[in-house]
């Protein structure tokens, strides 16, 4: 009942982070009003695609920390497409890591990841 009057605000927005496990609550995140989520990179997108019906947009979910800002930019390259390749369905995604951005990100690994997603 708490989310539901959060986010029953007249706002275009209603973000929700939650590195969590979360596929027990996903299918939940539209009746409570969210409609922007972004969760850590144990579930798949297309798990939670499903879970909540493509109701809520998902921001995810490239591993922060082993991939991002451990990776070398090359595996950055990688791990993105094939992310990106294992989508049934490229609606309501936005390209992010999971979890949010990790501290010690270089550039040059954050410009791979923009180059990943844009090729």
């Amino acid at each position: 009942p708490y989310f539901k009057e959060l986010y029953s605000y007249d706002v275009n927005v209603k973000f929700l982070h939650n590195d969590a496990p979360c596929k027990a609550s996903a299918s939940f995140l539209p009746e409570m009003g969210v409609n922007l989520f972004n969760m850590g990179f144990e579930v798949t997108l297309n798990e939670l695609k499903e879970l909540t019906k493509n109701k809520v947009t998902l921001v995810g979910n490239l591993p922060p920390r082993d991939v991002l800002a451990s990776g070398s930019e090359e595996d950055i390259m990688i791990k993105t497409r094939e992310l990106m390749d294992s989508f049934k369905d490229k609606s309501r995604i936005i390209m992010s890591c999971g979890g949010g951005m990790p501290p010690g990100v270089s550039s040059a690994n954050i410009s791979s990841f923009i180059k990943a997603v844009k090729s």
